[in-house]
Parts: structure tokens; sequence; C-alpha cells
């Protein structure tokens, strides 16, 4: 039996977490962790939450100028649009992903929360474009074991984690095997 072959028993779908596996051939993908907002049958999209950008968002935005938070590549698609999640109850046309973490909702709204330093980056995650899927890719992709799909997942490891341990964290909180993988060191040859 391959070791890294087995069937994930959790579904994709919003609030889920997409890990990848320890040697995803693709860049834009490596050793990251997607929390997914849509998966249905015409597609799925949603943000890489450990790859951090060079840019702050203030630098992004003129909007957000207060906020003292980097940037997240949220994806290789779009990367000229800026999204975020965040666990602020109350923001109109948010939409509830995940118990207690929305995505989207009213922009004015959440510059106005972030000038008066009632958000900090505990409680919001920007992302410059988003991953992005057509009808049926995923789960092709899943059949072939490129990602390990979870349902651990909660504020603290969505916007308190270092993104530098975030996927050695995820892969942790899976417990058995994925324990294993989660000390793989990304070049193989240096094991």
């Amino acid at each position: 039996m391959d070791f890294f072959k087995y069937k994930t028993k959790v579904k994709p779908g919003p609030g889920k977490l997409l890990v990848s596996e320890p040697f995803l051939p693709d860049p834009n993908f490596e050793r990251t962790i997607i929390l997914l907002c849509e998966h249905n049958a015409d597609g799925s999209f949603g943000f890489v939450l450990n790859k951090p950008s060079l840019a702050n968002v203030a630098d992004v935005m003129d909007e957000l100028s207060t906020f003292k938070g980097q940037a997240f590549v949220g994806g290789p698609v779009q990367q000229d649009t800026l999204q975020y999640i965040h666990c602020i109850k109350g923001v109109e046309k948010s939409i509830e992903i995940l118990d207690g973490i929305y995505w989207g909702g009213n922009f004015e709204r959440i510059c106005l929360l972030v000038e008066t330093g009632q958000v900090s980056t505990d409680d919001i995650k920007f992302f410059l474009g988003y991953s992005g899927w057509s009808a049926g890719q995923l789960n092709e992709e899943l059949k072939e074991n490129t990602w390990i799909v979870s349902n651990r997942l909660d504020t603290e490891l969505v916007f308190e984690t270092n993104p530098e341990i975030m996927w050695q964290k995820a892969l942790k909180l899976l417990g058995g095997r994925f324990s294993v993988y989660s000390n793989y060191p990304v070049d193989p040859r240096m094991n």
C-alpha cells in the first residue's frame, strides 16, 4: 500500500480547509492551507491562509491606511482584487462560511472599524487574489490525492497562527499519519 494513498472522510465545502500534500508540485500551492468559501457544481474558490505577500494592506488600499498587517496571496486568480475574511459579527452583507468566520461584507463598515481601532490583525485577513477551480476540477484533484480536506479549524488557526507554522499545525490537528506528514522536510534529500 502506498503510504500517501488514502480516501478522505471529510468532503470539501464552505468552511473546510484544503491542506496541500507534502510534495505537491505546484509552487502556487506548496505547503499551503486554503479556506474554502464555496464548493458546488459550478466550481470552488477559497483563500490561501499562510502565504503572506510582500505588501502591507495599507500600501494596497488607501482606505485601510491605519491597518498594520500584511496582505496575503489568496491564490493565483485575479491578484488585482482585494478580498477579506474576518471574525467580526454584524458586518452587513458578510457571508458566514463557518461558525464565527465570515467572508466579505460592507467594505465601508470594515474601513470604519479599522480606522477607529476596533479591528486588529487577529480579527481580519486581507487577500490579493483567490484560489479557484472550475466545475469538477477540485474533485479530480482530490481523487489524485493532491489535497487533504479538514474540518479542524477555528479562529485561532485562521487568524492568529503564524503563517510559517500553519501548515504543520493543521496537519498535527488531524492527528494520526497526518502528524507524521507535518514533519516531512521541504526537500526530501535533506532528510
